[in-house]
């Protein structure tokens, strides 16, 4: 049996799992989702539920994969009770990371294109419609969209076939303290636009009209959801990283700083978007449109257009980057506990499999267009909807139900191991609002991510 690797320092881990946590949705998603909710209104609601669901589930992960200091499906096996069944979620957490990537490696690969197409010059005198044709021509060839797709692969098991130290750790802490810093100069640099204060306002100063037009219960569930969702929870890919972690420090005081910096690139993220699209009269719309029409919009409007663009897509190429290599480590770890092999091994087997199960969502835009799995949504939406509304929020159930339920490894031993370590520690009072209220708000975010959109 190989010994485990453990993080080489606690920068590492923190960086590495914010990494994981940090993802495409931080930028595209929670500007938008905070503009439409009444801006500041729903950044409190957001802070709360990041600290009341977020953090909680955040350390139950984390103290399965320390305590057992295996993946999934062996960390259920050693801490579950005997002759118990919890392991079996273990294989489901494996299934939810390999559908994550079957997508998110082709969005991966649209940031790492635009970052060559803005330094390149592709979008230098475009305008309008050109723009938005740029994005349509991408999706069109499958070709182009497979080459940044494989591209995105074959960097991603080529870092995590070094190990955890060389590979992960040393890559990751390199493109965090990277995103950090190019996300500080261009906030700054939107902040100085004409016209930004205006954007600031709308995105963070507490507007009640408008949350009251959404409706004050969209802005919680809106709320809930984002800070559930921002820390991709349930599907193990935060378990992994516990499993490697040191013992000196409590998981609280660790989960806390994962989330802050999580947030911390989020608001930062609306600071850049939000003041650009009100200088230049741009609508701040949703999802990819954001990032891929009207933000390119907005650059070629800009002095400087072409740099600030490049720098804006190495720094969402970094923030997707991390997301991937973070997920394919996870994949690696399932493979070398669950069936003794070698991380060579591992990453060959899963590279090759990742880049076949990729191009179903490659192919979905152009040459499977008419391909739609579930009604009315294709094969992106598809795997989207079934890692976030499904595997996300039931996965979260059961890892919190294992920690706090006597059928499980039970509340008392999941405490010791949060408050092992100097740090914040994790009052044992807060017992029945884990047994009972936590709960109930997961099944409120898993049937309204069930109902259809009105």
């Amino acid at each position: 049996m190989m010994k485990r690797e453990n993080f080489q320092s606690r920068l590492g881990f923190l960086l590495v799992s914010a990494g994981c946590a940090i993802g495409i949705g931080n930028v595209w998603k929670f500007p938008y989702v905070t503009g439409v909710n009444g801006g500041g209104v729903f950044v409190l609601f957001y802070l709360l539920f990041l600290i009341t669901m977020g953090v909680p589930v955040l350390t139950m992960e984390l103290a399965v994969g320390r305590a057992s200091r295996k993946s999934a499906v062996l960390g259920y096996r050693a801490l579950e009770p005997a002759g118990s069944r919890w392991h079996i979620h273990g294989w489901f957490c494996v299934a939810g990371c390999y559908l994550l990537m079957m997508y998110y490696t082709t969005v991966s690969g649209w940031m790492l294109g635009y970052f060559f197409k803005f330094a390149a010059g592709t979008f230098t005198g475009l305008q309008g419609d050109a723009i938005d044709g740029v994005f349509g021509a991408m999706l069109g060839s499958p070709g182009e969209m497979t080459a940044w797709m494989v591209l995105t692969v074959l960097a991603g098991f080529l870092v995590v076939s070094f190990g955890l130290q060389k590979g992960l750790e040393r890559i990751t802490k390199a493109m965090m303290l990277g995103l950090l810093g190019l996300i500080m100069v261009l906030a700054v640099h939107s902040l100085t636009l004409e016209g930004a204060a205006e954007g600031v306002k709308f995105y963070l100063l507490p507007d009640f009209g408008r949350a009251m037009e959404v409706g004050l219960g969209s802005v919680v569930v809106a709320a809930m959801n984002q800070a559930f969702f921002t820390l991709s929870l349930g599907i193990a890919a935060m378990e992994i990283f516990g499993s490697y972690m040191s013992r000196e420090h409590t998981l609280t005081g660790e989960a806390v700083r994962i989330c802050g910096l999580d947030t911390f690139v989020a608001l930062m993220s609306g600071l850049i978007i939000f003041p650009a699209c009100f200088s230049y009269g741009v609508q701040p719309d949703q999802g990819p449109p954001l990032i891929f029409m009207t933000l390119p919009k907005v650059f070629a409007n800009m002095a400087g257009g072409r740099l600030w663009g490049t720098l804006f897509f190495l720094f969402m190429t970094f923030a997707s980057f991390s997301t991937v290599i973070a997920v394919f480590e996870n994949l690696l770890a399932s493979c070398i506990d669950n069936f003794g092999w070698s991380r060579k091994k591992a990453a060959v087997f899963n590279c090759v499999f990742i880049l076949a199960a990729s191009l179903p969502c490659v192919l979905g835009y152009n040459v499977w267009s008419g391909f739609h799995p579930l009604p009315g949504k294709d094969v992106l939406d598809t795997e989207d909807f079934l890692v976030s509304n499904l595997l996300l929020p039931i996965g979260s159930l059961v890892y919190l139900l294992f920690c706090v339920s006597k059928w499980g490894w039970g509340f008392d031993k999941y405490l010791a191991e949060t408050n092992n370590g100097a740090g914040l520690k994790m009052s044992p009072r807060l017992k029945p609002y884990f047994q009972f209220v936590l709960p109930a708000l997961i099944l409120v975010i898993l049937v309204v991510g069930l109902l259809p959109k009105s």
